[in-house]
């Protein structure tokens, strides 16, 4: 029998299902808001978010009655991302990134059509940005998105867009499939990507791409900080920083760009 024809197991959907729509929520749900978002019965949700909490997965707050992940739920997903080698041969590039910069570094993968972001290094400070490791980002409006979207072939790229489409998130963001390409045409040109207060109005990112030993796209790193830290009398020297750390990466990766072609 083959692994098409073979039955997934029904409890163990609804219970990712309803990880899954949790996730989406930044304040968790209640059992009634689960059971009409999973078009569950009461007593079936219960069952399973019962389950989940026993095992340490999911956590409910004696106020409010809401479900939330529990520890063990993130101590499996940091496990997982610490595994990556990537991630494992990047972060001391990344720190020094920070150290050099004084800004936020990101390092983020591409899955299933958005950029999710497995490393992040702060600056000492109070200004923290609003993002965590697993956050994941659209690809057409985020520094590190564009850097991953611009190295794709050209044939995964236009299925992107046209699958994921060109939310608006302000009146910044690039929402023509027209001036996105030129967009990243020229991101492939100078190496680098820039978001321009395309994602969130007051914030700025400088993005470029990490290639594995084949010449393939695997990630890609940015720097983010406010208008005031990132202005056009700094971009370039930034921009030349990032691009570096990116290379350096790659290198680490056995990247060589002999023979390779990016710009496809």
């Amino acid at each position: 029998m083959t692994a098409v024809k073979t039955p997934s197991v029904p409890a163990v959907e609804r219970a990712l299902t309803l990880l899954e729509v949790l996730a989406e929520s930044r304040r968790g749900y209640t059992l009634s808001e689960l059971a009409r978002l999973l078009r569950l019965p009461r007593s079936s949700t219960h069952c399973l978010l019962l389950t989940l909490e026993r095992r340490g997965y999911l956590h409910r707050n004696e106020q409010t009655g809401r479900y939330m992940f529990g520890l063990k739920l993130l101590g499996l997903a940091n496990k997982a991302l610490s595994r990556i080698e990537l991630r494992e041969r990047a972060t001391p590039y990344l720190q020094a990134l920070m150290q050099r910069t004084g800004l936020t570094v990101h390092m983020a993968i591409l899955d299933q059509g958005e950029a999710v972001l497995v490393e992040k290094v702060e600056p000492p400070g109070l200004l923290r940005l609003a993002t965590w490791i697993g956050k994941r980002m659209d690809i057409h409006c985020t520094g590190v998105g564009k850097a991953l979207l611009a190295y794709l072939p050209e044939e995964e790229r236009e299925r992107l867009i046209r699958e994921r489409g060109l939310p608006r998130h302000n009146e910044n963001t690039i929402a023509s499939p027209k001036r996105l390409r030129e967009e990243l045409a020229r991101i492939r040109e100078r190496g680098y990507s820039f978001d321009d207060e395309e994602d969130e109005i007051g914030l700025r990112c400088l993005g470029a791409p990490i290639f594995d030993h084949t010449g393939r796209v695997v990630a890609s790193i940015s720097i983010a900080g406010t208008i005031a830290q990132i202005t056009p009398e700094n971009i370039a020297d930034l921009a030349e920083v990032v691009k570096q750390t990116a290379a350096t990466i790659s290198r680490q990766l056995g990247f060589t760009s002999e023979g390779k072609d990016t710009t496809s």
